[in-house]
């Protein structure tokens, strides 16, 4: 009998320094992508994909994701007397719909230590993890996808996306074969190895590991086997190298577009593509785009 998932969790204790000095004061999570934080996009698609149960893993200075997440009783009753039903119903989705805990990773030391932050809560059952700097545009959501995968195959399941040669050392790279799934081979794969940020000449493929995972509760040993890199750091690439000398471990090259909000270019695009594509902002704003003499 298929062994359903109910837990995401997600890493949301590191520094930001790449978006310096505006993370000085403010989770890099909370930077607003239009009007939502990102964070937000990565708990709607965990619940659009039959989540609901949400642990972050948060460190200093990240209240401001809790207090996102909660009831915000003033706000609410600010918004009823003004006859703000709009803005109130938006207010209240966001508290209304997800069960979230929180766990506090003291120092950020990697990947893989904020993943086995979540073992006390995750328990003995398998569990997604979600980046929420990789924000995902998919019908259905990219974790949907690979759940769909852990369904069929209940194995632990990445999601891949192939990367242009020149990003190829920014990335984890996998060294698989393909599996056919749905009638395709160019979909699904079975991983062999994975490669953290290789040299163009040592990739094994040009299929990169993007922030969605679905892994069962073996990843915890193989975690605290694999120990810290040569930075001190707790990467989860070295905890997947090691699982897999005990289990079958598979990546999805999923459908759908994968914007990196990690990334400042990255992040202007985003902001640039989920405002055109809204209807209350589509039109000025594309309007306004055309006027600028480029």
């Amino acid at each position: 009998m298929s062994v359903k998932v109910r837990k995401a969790v997600f890493p949301a204790a590191g520094l930001g320094t790449r978006f310096l000095p505006a993370t000085k004061a403010q989770p890099k999570e909370m930077l607003p992508l239009v009007d939502k934080p990102l964070i937000q996009y990565g708990v709607e698609e965990a619940v659009r994909s039959g989540i609901r149960n949400i642990l972050i893993v948060t460190g200093r200075g990240k209240t401001a994701i809790e207090d996102h997440f909660d009831v915000s009783f003033e706000l609410e009753h600010l918004l009823q007397t003004r006859n703000r039903p709009d803005l109130l119903a938006a207010v209240r989705q966001i508290s209304d719909m997800i069960d979230v805990a929180y766990v506090r990773q003291r120092e950020a030391l990697g990947l893989g230590h904020a993943v086995l932050r979540a073992r006390e809560i995750v328990g003995n059952e398998p569990f997604a993890v979600i980046l929420a700097d990789d924000v995902i545009e998919a019908d259905p959501p990219a974790l949907r996808q690979l759940l769909d995968v852990w369904e069929r195959f209940q194995a632990p399941v990445l999601a891949l996306m192939e990367v242009p040669p020149e990003s190829i050392p920014s990335y984890g790279i996998v060294a698989a074969e393909p599996v056919e799934y749905n009638g395709t081979r160019d979909r699904l794969f079975r991983i062999h190895d994975l490669v953290e940020k290789p040299r163009l000449e040592d990739a094994p493929s040009k299929l990169a590991i993007i922030g969605r995972y679905v892994l069962t509760p073996e990843i915890f040993p193989a975690i605290e086997e694999a120990g810290p890199g040569a930075l001190g750091e707790i990467q989860l690439t070295d905890g997947l190298r090691r699982l897999l000398r005990s289990s079958p471990l598979y990546g999805y090259r999923f459908h759908g577009v994968r914007y990196d909000a990690g990334d400042k270019l990255g992040f202007l695009i985003a902001t640039v593509e989920f405002a055109l594509r809204r209807e209350d902002l589509g039109g000025p704003f594309r309007a306004y785009l055309k006027s600028l003499k480029l």
